[in-house]
């Protein structure tokens, strides 16, 4: 019964701290809509949370992006006061996740392979002519 609560408290906190980046970003020079809330790990006690998160840019804005979400991490914590009825609320760490980069680049090699695969066949084709 506790890992059913603890995927649904992660699922809540996730769902509530991806929306509130639009809110707590929306005077910050850095852009909402470039971060993504992968994923967050709640302790089991509630006084820790690690929320995974992606940064669509470079290294350099996803360094700014990191230390800004650092930044506000209170004021996630208070939006999750508001919406969420907790025991306690969570201390916020914020981590960098890479899993979609590494996808996109998964993807691509996919395709250049996919490419080089059709440009293969469409020389034997013309070499039989």
């Amino acid at each position: 019964m506790a890992v059913n609560r603890m995927e649904r408290v992660n699922a809540l906190l996730r769902r509530v701290i991806g929306e509130g980046v639009f809110t707590v970003f929306r005077n910050d020079s850095v852009d909402p809509g470039l971060i993504t809330v992968i994923d967050v790990n709640c302790a089991k006690d509630l006084k820790n949370a690690t929320v995974k998160v992606s940064v669509f840019g470079d290294k350099d804005l996803q360094t700014i992006a990191l230390h800004h979400l650092i930044h506000h991490a209170r004021d996630f914590r208070q939006l999750i006061n508001r919406e969420v009825r907790l025991k306690c609320i969570p201390e916020l760490r914020f981590e960098l996740d890479h899993s979609l980069e590494k996808g996109d680049r998964v993807l691509a090699l996919l395709n250049e392979i996919g490419a080089s695969e059709s440009a293969d066949q469409e020389n034997s084709k013309d070499g039989e002519s």
